[in-house]
């Protein structure tokens, strides 16, 4: 068995069983990859694809078991290389961060010149997405932490840290008869169009509950994943925009004004998420204490460890 073998059936199973994406993805062909899982299969005396003639059309019982099982190990001989590089190199790496565009644009801006400053050496990646993406990049071993507000809790595979608990503010141009409601209700909200975020995104779900509670049904005209896509055509007149009280900058956002609404909706907490089965390298620790002081490397090694316990079959060793 070599791990060679495990990549080629592991990127197979991620390519949905195409092995001509696979074979694109790890630069070799497409009978190399084929030959590598038969012989693997031969080696385990057990079918782990399905076929029909020459064509893979789905995996056996046994070969969902032995997938998931190869991943841990492919993950397992990652982090092997990362513990080595550590040690020969402690101040030096790639940190890969998947997370949205609000934590991005607003939240990570100044944690992130406070890491360059202090690991110059490290570089850095930014991946966006919707959360359920970026908890699938952090699981898959494709990026070291998740940042995010939704979704990213139902992913078990993941420990989840929280940093800080946010709210909303209803952004309106100068002069909007919602400035002088006081105080403000989402049944005055509800008269005019809204300008919000897409379903899965920066907490909309505790916007519609909201309304919800209420009786209400807002009139939903534009969702957009940016913040400042949503500010732009608040300032058109297109609607009242409901964003997180962290993208708005009253120097910046001359032409806009913002209302807090933290008393009409629940708060939302933003988590990093990381990987219970990696290996977290020095920076990384400290990546996530600057991001959120509480959570330094002691705190986050517990959770780990905790973590880790926790799902580990039941009569095994811890």
């Amino acid at each position: 068995m070599k791990l060679q073998q495990l990549r080629y059936l592991c990127e197979t199973a991620h390519q949905n069983m195409n092995l001509s994406r696979a074979a694109k993805t790890l630069h070799t062909s497409q009978p190399a990859i084929s030959k590598q899982i038969q012989m693997l299969e031969e080696e385990l005396g057990v079918e782990i694809l399905q076929r029909n003639g020459k064509r893979v059309v789905g995996i056996t019982a046994p070969g969902q078991l032995i997938i998931q099982t190869a991943t841990r190990m492919l993950r397992d001989a990652d982090n092997l290389k990362r513990i080595a590089k550590e040690f020969s190199s402690e101040d030096s790496g790639t940190l890969t961060i998947a997370t949205t565009h609000t934590q991005a644009r607003y939240a990570l801006p100044p944690v992130i010149q406070r890491f360059t400053a202090r690991y110059p050496k490290v570089k850095l990646i930014l991946r966006q997405g919707n959360p359920v993406q970026i908890a699938t990049l952090v699981s898959s071993g494709e990026a070291d932490v998740a940042i995010a507000t939704e979704a990213i809790e139902h992913f078990h595979e993941l420990v989840m840290l929280p940093c800080y608990e946010w709210n909303r503010c209803i952004v309106v141009p100068p002069k909007h008869p919602l400035l002088k409601r006081k105080p403000l209700t989402l049944e005055a909200i509800n008269q005019y169009p809204v300008i919000t975020y897409d379903f899965a995104f920066t907490g909309r779900s505790k916007i519609n509950q909201a309304f919800a509670e209420r009786g209400l049904e807002p009139n939903v005209v534009l969702t957009a994943i940016d913040s400042d896509v949503i500010k732009t055509y608040v300032e058109l007149g297109l609607g009242v925009g409901i964003l997180a009280n962290m993208a708005f900058d009253a120097k910046r956002d001359k032409n806009l004004r913002a209302i807090d609404a933290s008393h009409l909706f629940e708060s939302s907490t933003t988590r990093i998420g990381i990987s219970r089965n990696s290996y977290i390298r020095g920076y990384i620790f400290d990546f996530i204490e600057m991001f959120a002081p509480h959570l330094d490397h002691a705190a986050v090694q517990a959770k780990l460890s905790s973590s880790q316990s926790d799902s580990a079959p039941e009569n095994q060793p811890v």
